[in-house]
């Protein structure tokens, strides 16, 4: 019963979101809005408990949630096929070029002083 409960706010987050993305048109998707607002409604032990009920029910049945998506891919084989190579190489230099400007956020967000490998290699910052 706790887990519908869970269940129950998750729905209602992802539509409150929908309805304030669409009734005020923002430019952001009704789902973002909704885990943002989730977000701040698991500050609550009356959410939090239920949702994470729902939550390990769903983990532990990841598995199935799957399927469709193999089931899609085997059903596109031809278009996988004609286009895999681009798909792969779109997934993989946008992974890098997130990586990297992760990086670069990084070191400007330290102020460029992130560790440094001394002459013995330690990585000892002296101060």
């Amino acid at each position: 019963m706790e887990g519908l409960r869970g269940l129950a706010w998750l729905l209602a987050m992802q539509s409150l979101g929908e309805w304030l993305s669409r009734g005020l048109g923002l430019p952001f998707p009704g789902p973002v809005i909704g885990m943002l607002l989730l977000l701040l409604a698991l500050q609550w032990p009356v959410v939090r408990a239920p949702v994470a009920a729902c939550a390990q029910f769903l983990l532990s049945h990841l598995s199935l949630l799957f399927v469709p998506v193999g089931v899609g891919v085997m059903t596109h084989m031809g278009l996988l096929s004609q286009y895999g190579v681009r798909m792969l190489l779109a997934v993989v230099l946008s992974t890098w070029i997130g990586l990297a400007v992760t990086v670069l956020w990084l070191k400007r967000s330290k102020g460029g002083n992130g560790d440094k490998v001394d002459e013995a290699g330690s990585g000892a910052n002296h101060v």
